[in-house]
Order: C-alpha cells, then sequence, then structure tokens
C-alpha cells in the first residue's frame, strides 16, 4: 500500500477507537458516581445496624430491658441478621465500584495512548490533498473547487456568528427594558392608589434606568442592522429588515413627561416586546442559515476527502 494511504488508513483505525472509548469512558464515569453514592449511603446503613448490635452486646439501657423481658437472645440474633445484611448490601455495591473503577482505569488508559490520532490524521489527510493538488488532473481541478466553496461557506458562518452575537446584545438589552419598565408599572400603580413619594420616586427611577437602556438599545440595533446587511447564501437572499425598529422614535415619546399614566407604560411595554419578537425572529433565521452553511461545508470535505482517498499515493 502507498505511503499515505497505510498511515491514514491506521490513524483512521485509530480515530475510531477513540470515538468507542471517549463514549465509554463518559459511561464509565456516569456508572462510578452512581455507584459511588449507593456504596456511601449503604454504608452509613450497615454503620447504623453495627451500632445497634453493639449497644445490645453492652451495657446499654436497651440491652437491659430486653434482658429483663427475656427476649434479648431474639432481638439479638435480629439485630445481628439485620447488619449482616446491610453489610452484603455494601460489600455488593462496594465490588460493583471497584469494578467499574477498574474499567474506566483500562479504557482512559487505552485513551490516553491515542493522543491527537485525530489532528494527526488530519494534517496527514490535508498533506496527501496537496500532493494530489501538486499532481494536477481533474480531481485537483475538482478539490480547487471544491475547497473555493467551503472557504467561502467558512467565511459566511463568521458572518453568521457576528451577526448573531450583535442580535444576542440587543435581545439583553431588550429584556433590561421590559424588567424596569414591569417594574415602573408595578409601583405606578401602587402611586395610584396612594403609594406617595416613595412609589413616586421610585417609579421615575426605574423609568430612567428603561430610558438609558432604549438610548443603548438603538445603538445596538444599528450594529446589528450592519452585520445584517452582508449576511447572504446565495446571490438572490439576503435578511430584510427595512424599518427594522425606531423605538426611541415613538416609544418613549412623551412618557417622561407624563410620569403617572401607566398606559403610556403599557404601550412602551408592547413596542419593546413587539421588538423583542422581531430580534428572536432574525436570530432563528439566522441559525438556520449557520446550520445550513456548516452541513454544506461539512458535505463538502467529506467530498474532498472521498476524492482524496480515491487516489493512490
Amino acid at each position: 500500500m502507498n505511503y499515505y494511504d497505510q498511515q491514514l488508513k491506521e490513524l483512521l483505525a485509530q480515530c475510531t477507537r477513540k470515538e468507542k472509548l471517549e463514549t465509554t469512558v463518559a459511561e464509565l464515569r456516569r456508572q462510578r458516581d452512581a455507584y459511588a453514592a449507593r456504596a456511601e449511603e449503604l454504608k452509613q446503613i450497615m454503620q447504623e445496624e453495627q451500632a445497634d448490635v453493639g449497644r445490645l452486646e453492652g451495657r446499654s439501657l436497651a440491652a437491659f430491658f430486653y434482658n429483663v423481658v427475656g427476649k434479648m437472645d431474639e432481638k439479638l440474633t435480629k439485630e445481628r441478621q439485620e447488619a449482616y445484611a446491610a453489610w452484603v448490601q455494601y460489600d455488593t455495591a462496594n465490588r460493583e465500584l471497584v469494578g467499574v473503577e477498574e474499567d474506566l482505569g483500562r479504557c482512559q488508559a487505552e485513551l490516553d495512548t491515542l493522543g491527537d490520532c485525530k489532528t494527526r490524521y488530519a494534517a496527514l489527510l490535508q498533506e496527501k490533498t496537496e500532493a494530489v493538488k501538486a499532481a494536477g488532473g481533474a480531481v485537483a481541478e475538482q478539490i480547487l473547487g471544491l475547497e473555493e466553496r467551503a472557504a467561502y461557506l467558512e467565511s459566511q458562518e463568521r458572518e453568521l456568528q457576528e451577526a448573531s452575537a450583535a442580535g444576542q446584545n440587543a435581545l439583553a438589552t431588550t429584556d433590561q427594558i421590559l424588567e424596569s419598565l414591569n417594574s415602573a408599572e408595578n409601583w405606578g400603580t401602587w402611586d395610584l392608589v396612594g403609594g406617595g413619594l416613595i412609589a413616586d420616586l421610585a417609579k421615575h427611577s426605574r423609568l430612567d434606568d428603561a430610558q438609558a437602556s432604549v438610548e443603548y438599545l438603538q445603538s445596538q440595533l444599528r450594529a446589528f442592522r450592519t452585520e445584517l446587511a452582508d449576511v447572504t447564501i446565495s446571490a438572490d437572499f439576503q435578511v430584510n429588515i427595512d424599518g427594522f425598529l425606531r423605538v426611541a422614535d415613538y416609544v418613549f415619546d412623551g412618557i417622561f413627561a407624563d410620569w403617572a399614566v401607566l398606559d403610556r407604560i403599557n404601550q412602551a411595554q408592547t413596542q419593546v416586546e413587539n421588538t423583542r419578537a422581531q430580534i428572536c425572529a432574525v436570530l432563528d433565521h439566522l441559525q438556520q442559515m449557520t446550520d445550513q452553511a456548516e452541513r454544506e461545508r461539512v458535505e463538502l470535505q467529506q467530498e474532498i476527502e472521498r476524492l482524496v482517498s480515491g487516489v493512490p499515493m
């Protein structure tokens, strides 16, 4: 077998084994934790049962009572049986724990020997890919075309992630605004029924918080809009965000000039909730686009690997 192909075959086998071992190790760790908790629980029960036997065999009040009524032997036999049963259960659980720990140790040791086989496989595959391209021919042309598309998709994924991050920032700010408005509504309601100066001041404070957050949200939405402008997957698709949001333009227009009007706070809450829904809808679409780009890129890489594997070298 050729130089690259032999090594790739061996490394691929190691990668497959490593994936299986990683799954096994995770399951054994789960079992170890469960057995350890059970063994500790049974140990406590065993110790309590042994303590009961000790009290009867010693000079405790319970021992004196059972001696007086003539049932010491019966009671002691019963407690010893219960103590023995508890010990058997604990011993069984402890043996299971030891067995799992031994299996875990063996698997982990083998896993450690495989090291970075996935990295070495990817590096050697890339080395062979470069060799195939250098040799020229139809396969080399196909690989170059696929790599170009994969690079484009990788760039798009970065753009989508940046857009999503900007959207998540804006989403967090809408939650802060809603929290402030909800609090202002509560204080405003109390103010209407005689909450006095404290309620009025608290309401004003929460509205001030909301106002500051709205101004910050506007800058975040501009950044979000900028990130979305260049997000495309195909030439005929682009996220449409015309008139995306104009929160500060009319949501809070006049609200701070009339502190006591709860319906203005309710209007603001509704608008911010609508804003939040819009952001969530765009974020969902961005996630779909990201998933689609990632799937296509993975498929392209698999096709490149298939083409490279088909060339003896």
